[in-house]
């Protein structure tokens, strides 16, 4: 997290804080979708064709999944007049999370979107970010046949601290992925990002 007094991007004056997070979570739940969803800037994607290649290797959540990430995607977000969200979008894919290492240096944690109709497939992503010791919320993509489970139910599932946040968020609606953007920031950094024991935090 930086302090600015004006930026040439096109960010507002008063913007004195900027956040880096990254969107994690399996392969094909949703990532790419939720940046941008609620990226104010056209979104930096690295998506690349799915092959023969990847048959019995990536196993897609839907049959109409045709591309991957293969590097990042990447988004901003403006919170509020001061603060300023960078997210960074992470392949879920195992063979790819040595990119995470250095996607994560100043990132303040990692919004984890999980899928209830498979959330096995969670389980080594989450053991990933405990080993990183990278703060995170769990955020359930809510797809149009998802079961729908309590969040104390979900934390009994997915082994959860009892402080994890976890919340619902639609990937493809710009506010609701805003609220569990928000949810991240304020569960790392508390309910002013822009204080200065804020920005001792990253």
């Amino acid at each position: 997290m930086v302090s600015r007094d004006s930026d040439p991007s096109g960010l507002p004056g008063t913007v004195t804080t900027a956040v880096k997070i990254l969107i994690a979570g399996p392969f094909d739940v949703g990532k790419t979708t939720l940046v941008g969803s609620v990226s104010e800037i056209a979104p930096l994607r690295t998506e690349e064709p799915m092959t023969v290649a990847s048959v019995g290797v990536d196993t897609p959540g839907s049959p109409a999944k045709t591309h991957t990430t293969v590097a990042m995607d990447f988004g901003r977000v403006t919170l509020s007049e001061t603060v300023v969200l960078y997210m960074f979008g992470v392949p879920g894919q195992r063979r790819f999370w040595d990119l995470w290492k250095g996607l994560a240096e100043g990132a303040i944690g990692v919004v984890v979107l999980v899928d209830t109709r498979r959330l096995e497939a969670s389980f080594d992503v989450l053991g990933e970010l405990e080993r990183q010791h990278l703060p995170f919320v769990v955020a359930v993509n809510v797809f149009p046949n998802t079961p729908r489970h309590s969040a104390e139910e979900l934390r009994a599932a997915l082994d959860l601290l009892p402080e994890t946040p976890v919340v619902e968020c639609d990937a493809t609606d710009r506010s609701s992925s805003r609220d569990a953007l928000v949810t991240l920031v304020k569960h790392v950094l508390g309910p002013d990002p822009s204080a200065s024991s804020a920005q001792e935090l990253v």
